[in-house]
């Protein structure tokens, strides 16, 4: 347990003793959506993520995190024709992008990412979210989101000794995304798989790197330091970094007569089995049912190996940790279904982050209305103070 601050009626100083991690601690309200992991339900405002996910494109989820009402036809017409242009990046930032890719050719075009944002910030010239009006926040943030998926897949293609993909302005955002980064027109099955993945990653509760956002709003900052701060928090192994670690799994296994041995020996070692368990989930993750289902609408071998892994992983944790409620989460079936769609595991992530941006940004601009800037206490626990200083 950690302790924090609460100052009462008198000004004194009254400790109050919280779950390691903050989990399940309600530190602010939201209008953005919920996750209810009991139910294994979450939703987007008022409607169920899934359901968009199934119905509506990326853009019209987007238009809903942004301005809190879904669009008709006109209304998605024109916000699609404001955010077109906003995928071209300004000439500084190009020219920078071969040195960024270079630099981050370890750690990938997350690491460049970071880069790139802040140079964008720079060169925009966005001022601190304290001291502009909603409306300026609404801006800057849309120009981030709409650039972020431009700066991603020239980072690769960069890294790969590729050219840069100039953006098309006539394709809806999935589609211009794997235009970006394969360089060629993706197929209409293709595509909208990853848009349906896309929009059932948008946002999902008090996160991590969400809550990173909104800290760093809460400062005041501009909202291209909040997205920043949002895609270091992403970038650890423990939040963003398992949809490729995850069909590192599947390769490993090989074929399903190795399944039985190869899980029983790792949880009996203790170790985890990457795309199983979910912090909040105590049942199946929706995100992962429905990218099983769409994995099963391509079949072949590996979705029959991740299915029968799926099956044989909850059979053998039922036997040797009853009680204990594991299931596969959204990064086990989406790594499945981003490598039937062609992507490098290298950009599993990063098509994360160019979903969650949108999540995050919302996130900023709705904790941007909040003047209280979040400062939590820690109880300290090393020796007790003064001490006297050692003379030298």
């Amino acid at each position: 347990m950690a302790t924090i601050g609460d100052t009462g009626a008198t000004g004194v100083r009254n400790p109050l003793d919280v779950p390691r991690g903050l989990a399940g601690v309600v530190v602010t309200d939201t209008a953005l959506g919920d996750v209810r992991g009991r139910e294994g339900f979450y939703h987007y405002r008022q409607f169920s993520a899934l359901e968009l996910a199934r119905t509506r494109s990326f853009e019209d989820v987007w238009y809903l995190m942004f301005h809190g009402e879904l669009p008709d036809r006109g209304a998605r017409d024109g916000f699609a024709a404001r955010v077109a242009p906003l995928r071209h990046l300004p000439e500084e930032v190009r020219e920078a992008l071969p040195a960024i890719a270079r630099s981050g050719s370890v750690s990938g075009p997350l690491a460049g990412l970071r880069t790139t944002l802040s140079l964008l910030g720079a060169t925009a010239g966005l001022r601190p979210v304290y001291d502009i009006d909603a409306g300026q926040r609404r801006e800057d943030a849309l120009a981030l989101c709409a650039a972020v998926p431009t700066a991603l897949t020239a980072l690769h293609r960069l890294s790969q000794g590729l050219e840069p993909v100039e953006p098309r302005d006539d394709l809806p955002y999935a589609a211009n995304y794997l235009h970006m980064l394969t360089g060629s027109a993706p197929d209409a099955e293709r595509t909208r798989a990853v848009e349906r993945y896309l929009v059932s990653t948008i946002d999902h509760g008090f996160n991590a790197s969400t809550f990173t956002a909104r800290v760093v709003a809460s400062t005041g900052a501009d909202v291209a330091a909040c997205l920043v701060a949002a895609i270091g928090a992403l970038s650890g192994p423990l939040h963003g970094g398992a949809p490729s670690r995850a069909l590192d799994t599947l390769d490993a296994i090989g074929t399903p007569d190795r399944i039985d041995g190869w899980i029983r020996d790792r949880v009996l070692a203790g170790e985890r089995i990457m795309g199983f368990g979910h912090p909040v989930y105590r049942t199946e993750d929706p995100r992962s049912r429905m990218l099983r289902d769409i994995a099963r609408g391509f079949g072949g071998p590996l979705v029959d190996l991740a299915v029968e892994v799926e099956r044989q992983v909850e059979t053998i944790l039922a036997e040797l940790k009853p009680g204990r409620e594991l299931h596969t989460n959204v990064e086990f079936y989406a790594g499945v279904v981003m490598e039937l769609c062609g992507l490098p595991r290298t950009m599993f992530t990063p098509t994360f982050c160019a979903a969650r941006v949108v999540g995050w940004s919302a996130n900023i601009l709705e904790q941007a209305e909040d003047s209280k800037i979040i400062r939590p206490a820690a109880r300290y626990v090393g020796a007790p103070p003064p001490q006297p200083v050692p003379a030298l």
